[in-house]
């Protein structure tokens, strides 16, 4: 068996990058949210089963090992699933968005409805998989304060993704569950990390979009995301040069989304208040 750091490294150099560092909203979502903090540079696209087959090698490799994964082997697998479950989102959203399109045409339709049902059996296997390996392995294993938000991050952010195509029978306790994990990552985070870190960030923009998107709660949307935004900047003083980059490019991106929700928030009350009128 190949090492861990080969496996991943492999992956990584010939996954679909067609988002940049941090944002996944180009293809996904039209909010900002926080992926890796690694660096990608574009490459040939390669078929979805060999990016998944790869995503196989290195989990198999993470279970085999059974130690701790370094700062670097994390952030690859990191970026290596997220290219397999984002192009698999993307896809998602646009086959979806085409359904809605062909409402009544007697052979589109059906063919979308059972391409969208197959990528969503896809993207449940892809999410599972990642949480298993988060869950029995990766989170157990962690000792380090920045491992354990980190891991649990990701693991809301899996369950979000899971969310976002779950029946509705299925949804609460799946909603539930990224909750939870963002939520016991966000109390670490406070507690173990200065608020310019760009992995507590990065926490608080996905929460915040978790909040918007998921529980349709734009309004503690922007509570939660202004306030790890007004956190940071009290404490630019902290901000080290290495992840100097890393947490302004987070902060601006909590900024674009408060004034897309504060935006909409308004044209909302607008047109109640339009529609009230005599």
């Amino acid at each position: 068996m190949c090492s861990l750091h080969t496996v991943i490294s492999t992956f990584s150099k010939h996954t679909i990058l067609s988002f940049d560092k941090y944002t996944v909203c180009n293809h996904q979502s039209k909010y900002r949210t926080f992926p890796s903090p690694q660096k990608q540079k574009k490459h040939p696209v390669v078929d979805k089963n060999e990016l998944v087959q790869k995503a196989k090698l290195a989990e198999q490799s993470v279970t085999e090992q059974g130690a701790e994964l370094s700062n670097k082997e994390r952030n690859l697998l990191s970026v290596a699933y997220k290219n397999v479950v984002g192009a698999h989102r993307s896809s998602w959203r646009v086959v979806s968005s085409f359904e809605q399109k062909t409402e009544g045409a007697e052979k589109k339709q059906p063919m979308a409805r059972e391409y969208i049902e197959k990528i969503e059996t896809e993207l449940r296997e892809i999410c599972n998989d990642v949480l298993s390996l988060l869950e029995k392995f990766l989170i157990p294993n962690a000792s380090q304060a920045e491992s354990k938000v980190f891991y649990l991050k990701m693991k809301g952010d899996y369950y979000h993704y899971l969310a976002e195509v779950a029946a509705c029978d299925d949804k609460k306790g799946i909603v539930d569950r990224s909750q939870q994990a963002y939520q016991e990552a966000s109390e670490i985070s406070k507690k173990e990390m200065q608020p310019t870190h760009p992995l507590r960030l990065g926490l608080a923009l996905n929460f915040s979009v978790f909040y918007c998107e998921i529980l349709n709660s734009p309004d503690k949307a922007c509570s939660s995301a202004k306030t790890a935004f007004d956190e940071a900047i009290a404490e630019l003083d902290t901000l080290s040069e290495e992840s100097y980059k890393d947490s302004n490019l987070i902060m601006q991106f909590l900024r674009d989304n408060l004034t897309l929700w504060t935006s909409d928030t308004q044209e909302d009350e607008a047109k109640a208040g339009e529609g009230g009128e005599n």
